[in-house]
């Protein structure tokens, strides 16, 4: 078993009697099911976050296009960026507006198509094992405080739930290929909020 980032006990998501959580599904988060998921391999033992950021279009923030793209929905033709990514198939388990609203679209027991081509801590595949979180914003631009708050207050809702050992940003497990959150991802204080074990987290320079 991997050593989780807190003091407090957790159990299998299957066994655990929580009532902030019911099959996976967080009770503080506004449901919207997208059907862009799948199985874990059997025996997963989900220990890992990550953290992405995402707009639509790129640097436009508050509009319906980013849970329409990730549930499934599709986009308009109201801007040319939509056709270059209309094709893909993508989802997370969670989304986090600017003012802190928050979305999950997949369970966490389920597998979501987030992660992509990855490796951290010598494992593959790692929408297999984690958890997916997009923030709304543009890779190296700043968060909302408000962000921050929602996200902290999940993380810590997670990891009594799920043996999550290891957080990290899409750069961090796809670092050829992704650049978010980015340099305005302010991990520093994101680790204070958490009081957990710095190894929990990525080394950031």
């Amino acid at each position: 078993m991997p050593t989780t980032p807190h003091t407090l006990p957790h159990t299998r998501p299957e066994t655990r009697q929580d009532s902030l959580w019911q099959a996976g599904w967080y009770r503080f988060a506004k449901r919207v099911d997208s059907p862009h998921f799948g199985a874990r391999p059997e025996g997963t033992q989900i220990d890992l976050i990550v953290l992405h950021s995402i707009s639509l279009p790129p640097g436009v923030y508050g509009g319906p296009h980013v849970v329409n793209f990730l549930s499934g929905q599709g986009l308009d033709d109201t801007h040319p960026y939509f056709k270059e990514i209309e094709s893909l198939k993508v989802s997370a388990h969670f989304f986090i507006r600017r003012h802190g609203e928050l979305i999950q679209l997949v369970s966490c027991d389920a597998r979501a198509w987030h992660a992509g081509v990855s490796s951290y801590r010598e494992r593959d595949n790692c929408n297999d094992d984690s958890i997916g979180i997009e923030l709304e914003g543009l890779e190296g631009q700043p968060f909302e405080a408000e962000q921050y708050e929602t996200l902290s207050s999940l993380c810590a809702s997670i990891a009594q739930h799920y043996p999550i050992a290891h957080v990290a940003g899409h750069e961090h497990i796809a670092p050829a290929r992704k650049k978010d959150p980015g340099v305005g991802f302010d991990w520093q204080s994101f680790k204070r909020s958490l009081g957990w074990k710095s190894n929990v987290f990525p080394k950031i320079t």
